[in-house]
């Protein structure tokens, strides 16, 4: 049976049905808002997966280009490998879900988001959030549930829920949070440096958002009442006589590791303590109690590190809750990079590289919405060598790429405009080290080798992971978290920023929900913790390089006419090629005839300017021009002055004495020096003249500059008004008169002419 809720969400109503579509699996839904339609599919197996210790879901968003009427681009035609926005948006979804799941629950359990129908103003990533919350409300899967997703946006001071694009590009933020009824569980920001307050009145916004919805999946699960499945009792095999012996085994062990501030060797004491309390076990017990054992000693561990962190105020590293791990810093570490540095903080540790490039090294983005291109990347990368481990694993997982956008949106907000600085830039970080908090080194590092490499940006920015301790009535926020911590903790709360505001921030939490109290306490702690980071990153490096690397493309843009593009780009790129092949420069133009020319090698740089300024060249009244003769005609012979530019010579200016056939003084190919008498602006046409720059010294010929009218020197002119005369009375019989006029010209011209040969002149 078909049922369906609509609510008012963000001033649009939102429609989720289920009964009609995908009635095969455990739970689905179609989701609409405006013409965006997400179908989301929940699905868990029937039997449980045997010797299971974590919960079995995967969570797969994809968006297929049908939903706007487009074919993909890739050489298939078809939708291929997780695009990082299908593979962030997976994990969007399954944060805030996986910890409303039970413990127990060791079902594999698939849930699918396929975006059907995008409409460009509603984005289909938070309706896809509310369709998996819905799903597993109708569904027989136990979750702890409902939540939904809202994006948060600000113009002009005014806070805005599901923001269409066009208003996204006027935000100062990009907010997404996910909660519940009683709190925040989840939050995925971006921000153009605002302040902490700013940040909580947009979380508390969206909170406030999405209570509607959450009352909409609620009706609707009433509407199916599903029940939930039988789920198999749990039997402990632990009795807690067990328990007590083997807390006992481990105690001495377990105290001497939480004591060890070196991780590994911490870790070496973990193993020494439960391997020791194991071997006073027999085989027989171990097979029936040792998996229990093992899990037991994780919550002793756990148990131990919260108790005396909320009781005695001390971490195992030694530290107290706000202190930050030392740092060191090392700007410029490898030679041939354009920007690079190692930092550390405690154990964990990056080599950040920054490389610049032309905007031909920017990333081209198909998407559903259409294509796009990215001039910022920053790449993550977590080798196992960084944790003592090893793998076979070959390429980003997600997730290194989400911790890579979470950096690339905590520096990009520094970043100057393109019109500033037109390079391509691309950040990677390498994880050498790590034991917490390596994404915030990625983006300490980052900042950093950006100013390394000359990049302009506004400020430094510095990242700090906050951790949370809950037990009972006893709470602790603690400052630049341990690996232990985030693991064991109940709470990821990454922020990001410059000494003016927050960038960036992300929180996961693993219990019910983080109070508004709380929350202001961790911005606050993180913002102090942010500024003692910002004062030891400016004892390295407190300014960007005067200038970039001397490896690093140099990029001139020059301007050139809009109707001569077509000219420097050339029949099929012909024309750029080969400046390009001549030159070794990147060369990009853009529609606003806008070029940019990049080259490690200035002289080539300048060459290629010199050949698009000579291709692009506009005809000037009263320049002189060796121009090339491509056509004659009766009435004169068309001049090309400058590649793809043609004027008109006349045949009244071809010479001072009348020419009956402009081919018997120019012939098609001769170099023709001419002058500009006339531009036609609205016509497009241009007027040349021969005659005028025709007793000029060729050697003396100021050629592309301003020359003053020309006239034949004295004791000629008499000379032509003789000749006129003889035309008129003898009909035009003109040869002989004029030094073999009618037959072929050559030197035999210069006698009568002051001895100019006229193989000596210019055409």
């Amino acid at each position: 049976m078909k049922h369906s809720v609509t609510v008012e969400f963000g001033g649009r109503p939102l429609t989720i049905e289920t009964g009609e579509i995908a009635k095969q699996t455990s739970g689905a839904v179609m989701v609409r808002y405006g013409d965006t339609m997400s179908l989301v599919t929940a699905v868990a197996m029937p039997d449980v997966r045997p010797d299971t210790d974590f919960i079995p879901l995967t969570v797969n968003y994809q968006e297929k280009f049908y939903a706007t009427g487009k074919i993909p681009g890739n050489f298939f035609r078809r939708e291929a490998r997780p695009t990082d926005k299908e593979t962030l948006t997976s994990r969007l979804i399954d944060r805030p879900i996986r910890p409303l799941l039970p413990d127990n629950w060791h079902y594999d359990t698939q849930i699918i988001a396929t975006v059907m129908s995008a409409d460009g103003e509603n984005e289909p990533d938070g309706i896809s959030m509310i369709g998996a919350s819905a799903a597993l409300m109708v569904s027989d899967i136990h979750f702890a549930g409902p939540i939904a997703g809202v994006r948060v946006g600000r113009v002009g001071g005014e806070l805005i829920a599901n923001p269409t694009p066009d208003q996204m590009a006027e935000s100062d933020i990009d907010l997404f949070l996910a909660g519940s009824k009683k709190a925040i569980v989840m939050v995925e920001a971006g921000a153009q440096e605002v302040s902490e307050q700013d940040m909580l009145d947009a979380l508390e916004f969206g909170h406030k958002a999405i209570q509607p919805v959450l009352e909409a999946q609620e009706e609707l699960a009433r509407k199916v009442n599903k029940p939930k499945r039988e789920m198999p009792e749990v039997i402990d095999p632990l009795t807690d006589e067990d328990r007590s012996k083997f807390e006992g085994l481990v105690a001495e062990g377990l105290n001497k590791a939480l004591s060890t501030t070196d991780k590994i060797e911490r870790y070496a004491n973990y193993k020494i303590a439960k391997k020791a309390a194991l071997s006073q076990y027999s085989e027989e017990e171990l097979a029936e109690k040792g998996k229990a054992l093992k899990a037991y000693f994780d919550e002793l561990k756990a148990k131990r590190m919260r108790g005396s962190i909320v009781d005695e105020g001390k971490r195992i590293d030694g530290r107290d809750l706000v202190t930050v791990r030392p740092i060191n810093i090392e700007v410029g570490l490898l030679p041939r990079t354009h920007g690079s540095v190692l930092f550390t903080r405690g154990e964990t540790q990056s080599i950040v590289t920054a490389t610049l490039g032309t905007s031909d090294d920017e990333q081209r983005l198909d998407q559903i919405e259409g294509m796009f291109f990215k001039r910022f990347m920053l790449h993550y990368n977590f080798p196992p060598y960084s944790v003592g481990e090893t793998s076979f694993r070959l390429g980003p997982g997600r997730r290194e790429i989400g911790h890579g956008t979470l950096a690339e949106r905590a520096i990009k907000a520094v970043l100057p405009d393109p019109e500033d600085f037109s390079y391509a830039i691309r950040v990677v970080s390498e994880i050498t080290e790590s034991n917490g908090s390596s994404s915030m080194a990625t983006v300490c590092g980052g900042s950093l080798s950006l100013m390394d490499a000359g990049v302009p940006i506004r400020g430094a920015v510095a990242g700090v992971a906050m951790g949370l301790i809950q037990e009972g009535d006893k709470t602790a926020i603690l400052t630049d978290i341990l690996g232990d911590e985030d693991h064991l903790g109940d709470m990821d709360f990454k922020v990001a920023g410059t000494e003016n505001g927050i960038t960036a921030l992300q929180m996961d939490i693993k219990i019910e929900g983080l109070s508004s109290e709380l929350m202001h306490k961790a911005m606050e702690q993180a913002r102090e913790a942010r500024m003692h980071i910002l004062g030891k990153m400016n004892e390295a490096i407190s300014a960007p390089r005067e200038d970039i690397s001397p490896y690093a493309p140099r990029i001139t843009t020059i301007q050139i006419p809009v109707d001569r593009i077509r000219d420097v780009i050339g029949s099929g790129g012909k024309v750029i090629k080969e400046i390009i092949a001549k030159t070794g420069c990147s060369i990009n133009i853009q529609d606003d005839g806008s070029v940019s020319i990049a080259s490690s090698v200035p002289e080539n740089t300048e060459q290629a300017i010199q050949i698009i300024k000579e291709l692009t060249r506009e005809a000037e009244l009263g320049m002189v021009y060796k121009g090339k003769a491509t056509r004659i005609v009766d009435f004169g012979a068309f001049i090309e002055l400058i590649p793809g530019l043609e004027g008109l010579l006349h045949v009244s200016e071809i010479d001072f004495g009348r020419v009956a056939n402009p081919g018997d003084v120019i012939k098609e190919g001769d170099e023709v020096v001419v002058k500009v008498v006339e531009i036609d602006q609205q016509q497009g046409r241009i007027r040349l003249s021969r005659k005028a720059v025709l007793y000029m010294d060729p050697e003396e010929l100021p050629f592309q500059e301003p020359v003053p009218p020309t006239e034949p020197p004295a004791e000629f002119r008499a000379k032509l008004e003789e000749d006129a005369e003889r035309r008129a009375s003898r009909g035009g019989d003109r040869g002989g008169d004029r030094g073999g006029r009618g037959g072929p010209r050559g030197g035999d011209r210069g006698g009568d002419r002051g001895g100019r040969g006229g193989g000596s002149r210019r055409r």
